[in-house]
């Protein structure tokens, strides 16, 4: 299994962010719909890859953040670029793979696909979910080093298959790209006024300051951002981060792979406990090793 030694500082940090997509997941799958109270009272503080929660998962257990990334990732890899077909064909497996989990706009949107041949579900601003957001992250890897606006139309592409909507895109975007921006060597600073903060002042809904802490985060994408925010720019650690955002509850497996994969990003593979990663199931940690490191190469 990989560590940081002997890796350039790109392909490291690239694996430590699907790594921290994978890890987030599969901490925060635990909690998913309790609430910070409920949390407490049961683990004191969550901090264990330990499974169960309402999906009854196993220790180091994924869901669907992570295996819909990885089936993104792979259409990718298989075209060499990022295409809506290639993203609606491999959800469409996905999905017919018995996923563990899935959502209800995901699944109405690959219905949609299968019933039209379509590739872009119509536009619905109630189709603002974390679905499109939380398996972004092989788009970031694989547009490393095109120009922003490239970036911005290939998290359409695939977002569109499921979410059409403005708020989804500007979450899936700006998570993208703080990525990238990561990856190519932005610190949380930048992060924090370059991307964080101009999402919030094109879309007040995103406004992570200012406001009370976000507990018990819905699947709401302007939720999950504000938790994921609030998190990631408010400690100073990989390990920290994904404490405080699961231990906020609700949405628990989606806050914790995005703020996973931003996490990874910037502090990179060192900064994963080990703990952690041994908890992780053997299989999906491969996998998101060698895949984010294809990824990079395109």
């Amino acid at each position: 299994m990989l560590r940081a030694g002997g890796l350039t500082g790109r392909l490291e940090r690239a694996i430590a962010a699907y790594l921290g997509l994978a890890i987030g997941d599969a901490l925060g799958a635990t909690v998913e719909f309790m609430t910070p109270r409920e949390i407490a009272a049961k683990y004191n503080v969550h901090d264990t890859i330990r499974g169960g929660g309402w999906l009854r998962l196993k220790p180091g257990q994924v869901t669907d953040d992570t295996t819909m990334a990885l089936a993104l990732g792979q259409s990718i890899l298989e075209l060499g670029q990022v295409t809506a077909e290639g993203a609606a064909r491999a959800f469409d497996a996905w999905m017919r793979s018995k996923p563990v989990d899935i959502g209800n706009t995901v699944r109405r949107g690959i219905l949609h696909y299968r019933e039209t041949g379509q590739v872009e579900t119509p536009e619905n601003e109630h189709d603002a979910g974390n679905g499109a957001a939380m398996r972004v992250l092989p788009v970031a890897l694989a547009t490393l080093e095109q120009p922003e606006e490239h970036v911005r139309l290939a998290c359409r592409a695939q977002a569109h298959v499921t979410h059409n909507c403005p708020l989804s895109d500007a979450a899936t975007e700006c998570v993208a790209l703080m990525v990238r921006d990561a990856l190519l060597g932005a610190d949380k600073i930048r992060l924090l006024h370059e991307r964080a903060h101009p999402l919030a002042r094109r879309h007040a809904e995103f406004t992570f300051r200012s406001v009370r802490q976000q507990g018990n985060p819905s699947g709401y994408v302007p939720d999950t951002i504000r938790a994921v925010f609030q998190g990631f720019f408010d400690t100073d650690s990989f390990e920290d981060c994904l404490t405080d955002v699961v231990n906020r509850g609700g949405d628990a497996d989606t806050t914790g792979a995005i703020a996973g994969m931003l996490a990874g990003a910037v502090y990179g593979l060192d900064a994963i406990p080990e703990r952690w990663l041994e908890a992780l199931n053997p299989e999906i940690r491969h996998a998101c090793e060698t895949q984010a490191a294809a990824l990079i190469t395109l």
